[in-house]
């Protein structure tokens, strides 16, 4: 090992998927095979096509991955979070999705989720300086 090299990743390379397949592979030998990464991607938009909120996730491992869900103010409190999370839970369930889990600062949307069922299992204190970052989970099953 005394040539290594540490370089950033080409486009390329990262577009060939070499190294996330070598570690799928490798996991394979513990979990069995899985279903590939699966994205739901999903927007709200007003009659005038104005963006008013949307989810971005995706399921791994029969988990749904919540990365962002953004409701604009204005449309706070219509009921626009609760169908978004909503569609994005049943994509997930048929998707294979057994369990939910997202991150969420205590000033976002934390009193949120858990009126939609989720628990915080986990937090960082003082992530943001002076403000926790709380890890959530679900389970979706029925």
């Amino acid at each position: 090992m005394k040539n290594l090299t540490i370089a950033p990743a080409t486009p390329e390379e990262i577009r060939s998927s070499e190294l996330g397949l070598k570690l799928r592979h490798y996991n394979y030998g513990f979990v069995g095979e899985y279903p590939e990464q699966q994205y739901i991607r999903l927007n709200a938009r007003d009659e005038n096509g104005r963006l008013l909120g949307g989810l971005r996730g995706f399921v791994f491992l029969y988990w749904l991955n919540i990365e962002v869900l953004f409701v604009e103010e204005d449309a706070r409190g219509s009921g626009l979070g609760t169908r978004l999370l909503a569609e994005a839970e049943q994509q997930a369930i048929a998707l294979g999705a057994k369990n939910a889990k997202l991150d969420t600062f205590e000033w976002q949307a934390r009193p949120f989720y858990l009126k939609h069922g989720y628990e915080e299992y986990a937090r960082i204190d003082d992530y943001a300086p002076g403000f926790y970052l709380a890890y959530m989970k679900k389970s979706l099953l029925r």
